[in-house]
């Protein structure tokens, strides 16, 4: 079968593509529970609109009588369902993109999959779909997954919303089942905001009302669904919104020239447009709109373009160029609906990255306020977010950045979360609403600094971390150095991981989230006793590289000295001087650092005391040498 046909390709070629060029796109997502029928509801419209060609149905009619459901008949999920686990299952694991197009219409379609633990592949095919296309079984009616996808597409921001009633065909294309399944959807989506719901009644395995009205359904009177994707109504709000274009790139090819790359995401602009570059706030106007074919008398939505401005100003990667009338707001501090996407749950306060345009900062997230029950849409209390929950926190950054709400613009709303470790994507981000500008909070200077206090004392402040396993030495050896130290006039303080739970962290628990605040905290104390000038010696068994990490990031670089005390753990098990091992041994005490918690040790140390090897002594002579050896204490 020949791919889609027009009578212009055998006469006019070149109008032909002109038209083919310039026809509008639809994006569209087709989700629903398992079994719905949503890559068979794809698969038959890819074969209607003559998309499939004469091999693909060749290998389409081996693959149904193979693993097809059809018993031998063409089986039209085949042509979506491409990974082998996908056909051996019967099911869609992974999102399939497909291109098509009709006379009037270009269309990419999301094939997502039904099943719970695949919510996160569903999210990412929705994040650019312009409709939402939910099936649901006329035998089954409304599922959990109906209800789930529905809040996930109105979260997104899809508004216009295709209730496909499909498997007619089996209820007898009863008049009854269709009215119910809409009126009880309607009901539900009123809920979430959603009142453009178009229902059509189906079987995307016979193509009933798929292209064509269907006999079997005199009393539906509506589009078939075909003709609903080639006439749906579809604003383009990026042309309407403010203009926004983050910077890719500060292109500067030789000494004449300088301008600033990257897509513009929202709006129009031109020569003579008095844009703001954020977050700087500095104001110029544009001068050129550059391309690689040449100058542009406006530059809209999704072109990528050099601009160039009338004044030199610093504008690097990562700052937004907006519309001087409209411009974005700058935080630092925002609450945002978090879609968790992977297997590890939230840590709520370990370091984070997120990407929010093309700048990634550093991110904290706390606790949830609270999680969505996306089936009751109810708001329950949660102290993490596991992989597919949802829920609104608080995300803190490291500094302020350039944003709109994502119910605003999209572009400049969303973000990702990224293990700082690993790299991987952990999460999606819709930022609601900023609770914290950056522009209101300011650190308040002082007349006596840290320089001034450090000449009071005599010697440089430091922070000096002993990290280990339990029973390794850590406190023994801290506080050993700490009288050595005091003996030689040095101003110090010791915070002990046993002493701070007695107030400062009192009310701190052992799980992962718990051990992770009770790091950051004890950083910020290490890093304000550093700026009174002193040398604080921290001795916890921060089994995290990350929180470690943190903690020197808290201090200015050379300040930061990182001790492991390093004990096999059969030799720190054999000391056990609290006997803790031989309680975690019993069951007594549950995600014990060593036992079933894990250590991450040090990469690269400024200091290794190898502590069954080293007496005490030996040990604080290879911290004071350190010590010197960096300028923080003085000579002998």
């Amino acid at each position: 079968m020949a791919a889609h046909s027009s009578e212009l390709i055998a006469h006019d070629i070149d109008e032909y593509l002109h038209r083919h060029q310039h026809k509008g796109l639809l994006r569209f997502i087709a989700c629903g529970s398992v079994d719905d029928g949503k890559s068979t509801l794809i698969g038959r419209l890819l074969y209607e609109s003559q998309l499939v060609f004469d091999d693909q149905l060749a290998a389409l009619e081996a693959d149904s009588k193979k693993v097809g459901t059809q018993g031998g008949d063409l089986d039209f999920a085949l042509l979506l369902d491409g990974l082998s686990a996908e056909r051996e299952q019967g099911i869609t694991i992974d999102v399939a993109y497909r291109f098509f197009s009709t006379e009037t219409r270009k269309f990419i379609v999301a094939d997502t999959p039904g099943h719970e633990q695949y919510t996160r592949n569903m999210v990412t095919g929705a994040s650019t779909a312009d409709v939402a296309v939910i099936l649901v079984d006329a035998r089954k009616g409304l599922l959990t997954q109906t209800r789930r996808h529905s809040y996930l597409v109105s979260l997104i921001g899809v508004t216009s919303v295709v209730l496909a009633i499909n498997k007619m065909d089996l209820v007898g294309f009863d008049r009854d089942v269709f009215d119910r399944i809409e009126a009880d959807y309607r009901d539900f989506a009123g809920q979430l905001g959603i009142t453009d719901i178009t229902c059509i009644p189906l079987s995307a395995l016979r193509g009933d009302n798929v292209t064509e009205p269907s006999p079997h359904t005199p009393w539906y009177t509506g589009p078939t669904f075909m003709q609903h994707l080639e006439t749906v109504a579809v604003d383009d709000l990026a042309h309407a919104r403010p203009m926004r274009m983050p910077v890719q790139w500060v292109n500067r090819p030789n000494l004449d020239f300088r301008g600033f790359s990257g897509t513009v995401v929202s709006g129009t602009v031109q020569p003579g447009m008095r844009v703001k570059a954020l977050p700087s706030g500095v104001e110029s106007t544009v001068k050129r709109v550059v391309t690689m074919d040449g100058d542009l008398n406006d530059a809209q939505a999704h072109q990528a373009v050099t601009l160039t401005l009338t004044d030199e100003i610093d504008v690097s990667r990562g700052d937004v160029l907006c519309d001087a009338a409209s411009p974005c707001e700058v935080a630092d501090t925002f609450a945002a609906h978090i879609v968790w996407m992977h297997e590890d749950p939230l840590t709520p306060e370990r370091p984070y990255l997120v990407k929010i345009g093309t700048r990634t900062v550093a991110a904290t997230i706390a606790t949830p306020h609270h999680r969505v029950d996306v089936n009751t849409l109810d708001h329950v209390p949660a102290a993490t977010l596991h992989l597919n929950e949802i829920g609104l926190c608080t995300v803190s950054l490291d500094r302020g950045v350039p944003f709109d709400p994502y119910a605003v613009n999209h572009e400049t709303g969303g973000f990702i979360v990224i293990d700082r470790i690993t790299n991987t994507t952990v999460a999606a981000g819709l930022i609601e609403r900023a609770t914290r500008t950056a522009s209101n909070v300011h650190w308040q200077a002082t007349s006596v600094d840290q320089p001034a206090r450090t000449r009071l004392k005599g010697h440089e402040p430091a922070l000096v971390w002993f990290t280990g396993l339990s029973g390794a030495g850590k406190s023994t050896i801290a506080d050993l150095v700490e009288r050595r130290l005091n003996a030689a006039g040095v101003h110090t303080y010791m915070l002990d991981g046993d002493n701070v739970r007695h107030g400062l962290n009192r009310d701190l628990g052992f799980d992962d989230a718990a051990r992770v605040e009770n790091i950051r905290r004890v950083a910020e104390v290490g890093a304000l006793m550093v700026d009174s000038g002193l040398v604080v010696l921290a001795s916890f068994i921060s089994p995290f590289r990350d929180d470690r990490r943190l903690a020197r990031e808290r201090v200015a670089a050379g300040r930061f000295v990182e001790v492991f005390v390093d004990a096999p753990l059969d030799v720190a098990e054999e000391r056990d001087p609290k006997g803790l091992y031989a309680k975690a041994r019993r069951g007594e005490i549950a995600g014990f650092t060593g036992i079933d918690s894990p250590y991450e040790a040090p990469e690269a140390p400024e200091v290794h005391l190898r502590t069954h090897r080293l007496t005490p002594e030996q040990a604080v002579d290879a911290v004071v040498a350190a010590l010197r050896e960096r300028g923080l204490i003085p000579g002998d």
